[in-house]
């Protein structure tokens, strides 16, 4: 990678002054702000929109996996597409997706549309994010990557936290509906921003379409080494855990302490909160000391956090566990994905798409898994997912001890 003239349209990345990567950093990771914003202010309204449209928590909660799940299949194909047609392409088509279709969910009048509308926009938008991070690996050599995509995760980061306490601060003041609105206005005022870079960094490739058997040929590739097995299988388990325990947080601060809509706001304030602050930080401690003891000890403090939750503490030491759960997965997700735009090579569109498949597929069947464990009750649910955590960071310790500083460049 370090030696190879990557082309972006007519010129090669190398030659592209490094303000301008820093500027379209900036702006991808607005993006990518904006578009986890969406994604995580929906769970805290569970218990609002279940009275809204008259249905069970259960029921409207389904518009978790609707979102995540075809967001996670349709990155596969967006990968593809990247190392065909070239990133930015795709990256603006999608985020042109995102704007209508997050419009078009505030118009819906019932639980089943708002499933349809979120379903359209998971499989619209999940062009951005991926594609954002695989562009990292196009403009960055792997031992100065930490930085930028911590940069990216902060932004997803900071989109959760934001999204999972001001749309439920906000919702009673301006109503979900605006909420939906809010996001589209905001996300055109990126793609206005973001739209020169289409025609400067214009990165088509071109070339024979691969055949299904060479795409097939290509996924088992990654999934044949150790590194690439253990490392999306990781990203598969995170999801569906991180997943399983945010989506029904807003519900567990009602069950547990009688909260209304502010006070899960409030009680949800620190989530994304270290990654928002931490994420670049983060990639910098990953650049120099390597993954081998960070992935495993975020996994460690989820763990811990969820255990915490399990008991009947006071509201202040559970808000507190809300903001370490968060740092455990603000210590993983971003270098995971570091370690997949290494396995990509020349495939890193497919690289990474597979890796966002493995991780909003994981999305909603941990929201999914974990909604049908409360039919036991939130201790018992807690419990599960916690000791499965805990087996993972056991598992963690020897699986990624090969992850160590990789050499300085040439």
């Amino acid at each position: 990678m370090a030696n190879e003239a990557i082309q972006v349209g007519t010129v090669p990345i190398q030659a592209i002054e490094m303000g301008e990567r820093e500027r379209l950093l900036r702006g991808l990771a607005a993006a990518t702000f904006l578009i986890f914003f969406q994604a995580y202010m929906v769970a805290p309204l569970i218990p609002r929109l279940s009275s809204a449209f008259g249905v069970s928590s259960q029921t409207i909660g389904l518009i978790v996996p609707a979102y995540m799940i075809p967001y996670g299949i349709s990155t596969l194909l967006y990968g593809l597409l990247s190392d065909r047609l070239g990133r930015l392409r795709i990256m603006f088509t999608s985020l042109l997706a995102f704007v209508v279709l997050t419009a078009l969910t505030a118009t819906a009048q019932s639980a089943s549309q708002m499933n349809f509308w979120r379903l359209l926009t998971g499989l619209g938008a999940s062009g951005v994010v991926p594609l954002a991070l695989a562009l990292m690996g196009d403009l960055f050599p792997y031992a100065q990557r930490g930085r930028p995509l911590g940069w990216l995760f902060g932004a997803m980061a900071g989109g959760m936290a934001f999204g999972s306490t001001m749309g439920v601060l906000l919702e009673p003041f301006v109503g979900w509906r605006m909420l939906f609105v809010g996001v589209a206005v905001g996300a055109t005022g990126i793609l206005g921003v973001l739209l020169p870079y289409r025609s400067r960094l214009s990165d088509r490739v071109g070339g024979r379409a691969p055949s299904f058997q060479e795409v097939i040929t290509g996924y088992r590739s990654l999934l044949a080494t150790r590194r690439g097995l253990r490392t999306y299988g990781c990203v598969l388990w995170n999801g569906i855990f991180h997943s399983g325990v945010f989506t029904w947080l807003g519900l567990y601060f009602v069950r547990r302490y009688g909260l209304g809509e502010v006070g899960i706001g409030l009680a949800l304030l620190g989530y994304g909160v270290p990654g928002f602050l931490l994420g670049p930080l983060i990639g910098r401690a990953a650049d120099h000391w390597g993954r081998r003891w960070l992935v495993p000890a975020g996994l460690g403090i989820a763990a811990i956090a969820v255990g915490v939750l399990i008991f009947d503490v006071p509201l202040l030491v559970a808000a507190l566990a809300v903001t370490t759960l968060s740092l455990g997965y603000d210590m993983t997700q971003p270098l995971l994905a570091g370690i997949v735009t290494a396995l990509g090579g020349k495939r890193g569109g497919q690289a990474m798409g597979l890796n966002v498949f493995a991780l909003f597929t994981g999305f909603g069947i941990g929201s999914f898994l974990f909604g049908e464990a409360l039919r036991l009750d939130f201790g018992a649910a807690l419990a599960m997912f916690g000791a499965i955590q805990l087996v993972a960071t056991v598992l963690a310790i020897p699986l990624f001890r090969s992850e160590i500083t990789p050499p300085p460049l040439e």
